[in-house]
Parts: structure tokens; sequence; C-alpha cells
């Protein structure tokens, strides 16, 4: 077994556990669900959730990390009661971080193809409808996906190989500022673009009328559940992170810290977006498809638009490429926990794994799709079903049961742990909050999502 790694630098870690949390949720889907829910008024309540509930499930996460030093399909097992069957939960939250690469290394596929087919000029002059058909026969194009698919897995893994320092920490560092640069020209050009103000207005000038149309509670529940689900929490993806770093800094403010860089990027999608579809007539509320449909139809009536294009889903490749590295690292850290293996070898084999795991979902776009769940959808909508509906609430009020019950770790060893370091403490006068009203909010969630899903249909 080799020696566990630690972080070079604190700035590698929250760049890293950025990383991990900036994913196509809060570039993609935290966009489309603002303009489906009126805009400003709806950020607002998004951020007040953010902190209310990610925050101290993401404390919780690198808390258990940290201290047992192990990822998550270990972690339980160094820091549970002697007789207990919390680290029964360390299997689930494995094949939960396998299941989100089932489908996470797709989607990232298409970004990719999208940089190329903006950079080769492919929208150069079609309608919308044929824009359209463009991401329609990407999809009928298995062999296409599977190419676009399989370079996603073979540069995570590539990168991953380099180790925790040298491949993990500098190439998350480097992607994640240069991700960043990228979008800061993009809201330039954004905002600055003839009839930005109204997309500007529509975002940053709450209009709580719009959500009395919408409905009160269906917005606020909205807002609960994109704060919840933006950070990727439950499936231990973060707590490798805090298995990685020293005691030096508590872990209030490293959360903070990861949290205000993973809003910040989202935020910033906004601004991209908002002003741009307004700047062209586009209805910024209209779902998934506003990504490969309505910004391509957006760029070509751009000036120098195929630039533009490009440099936008070179943005969304990279915050997906962040995101599968991250879950790679935790995968690899799985393998070498369990059977003691080398990293090098962890690595080739999750890498046939991943491939082979990741083909179902390719296939059922195309091929496969005659297979659906009724309410739930494609061999995608499945696995996104069992990992955003079930696994990340269910395994986030494990690690909040975990860190507050005296038949878990416990509250003090938990304060303990969180508050080893300088910096911001986490506070004990929310034992309360964390301990009953967390954990019933994250269950609401949970329900609500299948209310949704098939009965509310």
């Amino acid at each position: 077994m080799e020696n566990r790694e630690n972080f070079k630098s604190r700035i590698g870690f929250i760049m890293t556990s950025a990383g991990c949390a900036i994913g196509l949720g809060n570039v993609w889907r935290f966009p489309f669900i603002t303009g489906q829910y009126g805009g400003a008024a709806f950020v607002l309540f998004y951020l007040v959730f953010l902190f209310l509930l990610g925050a101290p499930i993401m404390v919780m996460e690198f808390s258990v990390g940290r201290a047992s030093a192990k990822s998550a399909v270990r972690s339980f097992n160094e820091l549970e009661p002697k007789g207990s069957k919390w680290h029964v939960f360390g299997l689930f939250a494995g094949a939960g971080n396998y299941l989100l690469m089932m489908f996470y290394t797709t989607v990232a596929g298409w970004m990719f193809s999208y940089i190329f087919k903006s950079a080769r000029g492919v929208f150069t002059g079609l309608s919308p409808a044929e824009i359209s058909g463009v991401f329609t026969n990407m999809l009928a194009n298995p062999a296409e996906q599977l190419i676009w698919m399989t370079i996603v897995i073979l540069i995570g893994f590539a990168i991953c190989s380099g180790g925790l320092k040298n491949g993990v920490e500098k190439a998350s560092t480097a992607i994640m500022t240069s991700l960043l640069l990228i979008m800061l020209l993009l809201v330039f050009r954004s905002v600055t673009l003839d009839g930005a103000e109204k997309g500007l207005v529509f975002y940053l000038k709450p209009d709580f009328s719009k959500m009395v149309e919408q409905g009160l509670w269906e917005v606020i529940f909205a807002a609960m559940g994109q704060a919840f689900f933006t950070l990727s929490l439950g499936i231990g993806a973060l707590a490798i992170f805090g298995s990685y770093i020293g005691k030096e800094k508590a872990l209030a403010g490293e959360a903070i810290n990861v949290i205000a860089l993973d809003t910040f990027v989202a935020l910033m999608a906004g601004f991209i977006i908002f002003p741009a579809c307004f700047a062209f007539g586009e209805n910024p509320g209209q779902g998934p498809g506003l990504l490969f449909i309505t910004l391509p139809n957006i760029f070509n009536s751009m000036l120098f638009g195929r630039i533009w294009g490009t440099l936008f889903f070179v943005f969304m490749s990279f915050a997906a490429l962040t995101t599968v590295i991250a879950v790679f690292e935790n995968i690899i850290a799985f393998a070498m926990d369990m059977h003691g293996w080398s990293r090098k070898k962890a690595v080739w084999v999750n890498l046939i794994l991943v491939f082979v795991l990741s083909v179902p979902c390719v296939l059922g776009f195309n091929l496969w799709s005659g297979f659906s769940i009724p309410n739930i959808g494609n061999i995608q909508d499945i696995e996104d079903f069992i990992v955003s509906n079930n696994l990340l609430p269910l395994g986030s009020l494990v690690y909040l049961v975990f860190c507050t019950s005296r038949y878990g770790w416990g509250f003090d060893n938990f304060i303990a742990e969180a508050n080893t370091g300088s910096g911001l403490k986490f506070p004990r006068a929310i034992k309360f909050y964390v301990t009953w009203i967390l954990p019933l909010i994250v269950l609401v969630i949970w329900g609500a999502g299948y209310l949704q899903k098939f009965i509310l249909k």
C-alpha cells in the first residue's frame, strides 16, 4: 500500500474540492432553473439555502475524511463505534461515485464535441431547427458519443495517474484558473451586448410577483433542491479531499471557501447566459435545451460568434472535467484503500471498469432507446435518478446522523475534528439544528423528489 499523499498547498485543496462541486449542476442547471423560477428572487433563496443546507454537510464530509484519513468506503470503519454497521454505507457511497460517472462521462463528452463543432463552424448559417438537429443527430450516433466519452475517461485517468500533487492538484488548479479567466471574458462579452440590460434586470432585480405566479412553495423548494444538489454532497466525493489535508485549518472556513467559489461560478454562468438570451430574444427558462440549442443559436448571431461559442464550450468542458477528475480520484482511492493496490493498478482497473459501465448511457439514446422506466425515463435518467434523488440526499442524511448521534461518531468528536486548526469554527450553538431540523429538511427534499416524479405528474 502506498503512503497516503497530502495536498501541496491550501489553494490546491480549495481548487480541487471546488472543482468537484463545480460541475454541470451549477453552470448548466443553475441558469435554466433560475430562468424557470423568475430570476433574482430565486437566486436570493438559493444563496440562503446554500449556507443553511450545504455548508454544515460539507464540513461533516470533510471532517469524516480528515479524521479517518481514508476514502468514503473505509472512513466509517475507522470512526464508527465497535460493533456498529455504519461502514455498510461506504459501499453505497462507492456505488454512488461509479453511478455518477456512468452518465457524467457521456455528458462531458457532449461538451468536448461541441468545442470542436463550434470551432469548425458547424453551426454557422444554420437555422434554430437545424441547430437542434445537430444535437439530435449526435444522440442518435453511438460511435460519435463513444469516442468523446472515451476521450473524457482517458484524460481524467491520465491526470489522476500522476498522483495527488503532480496530477490531480496541479491539473485542477490549472483548469480552474483557466475556467475562471474564460468565464470572465464571456461575462464581459455578454453584458456588453445590445439589449443585455433586460437580462441583467431579470437576473439581479428580485421580482417576488414572479415567484407568486410560479407558486411560492414550489420556488422555495426548487431553490432548496438546487442548493442541496449543486455541491455533490452525500456520496463521499468531497470527504476524500478532507482525508488529504492537514490539521492547520479549521474546516468550516475551508467549506465556506469551496462553497463561495462554487457559487461564484454558478452566478457568473448566469451573467453569461441571461444577458445573451435577452439580447437575442430567447427564453432563458426553457430547460436543458438552453445549452445545446439556444446558445449555439445566440453565438451564431454574434460578431465573432464562432470564437465565443468555442470559448463557451471550453468553459463548460472544464467545469465537467474538474468533477470527472475529482470523482475518478475518489474511485482510485477506494481501490487503494480496500485492496491495497498501487495507484497504477487502481487507475488501469478503473479505467476499464468506468468505460464498460459508461457504455449503457450512450446506447440509451439510440440502440437501447426502447428501454425506459415510466416517470423516470431512459438509461441516463435512471442513473441520474438513483444518484440525485436517492444516494445524494440519503447519503447526506447518513453523514448528518453519523456526526451528531451518540450511536455514530458523535457531535463532540465531530466538533473537535472540524474545529482543529486556525480559522472559522463550526458553531456548537447549532447542534439542535444539525441534529434534528436539518435531517428533517433533507428527508423532505428526498420525499418531495419522489412526489414530483411519481405523484404530482
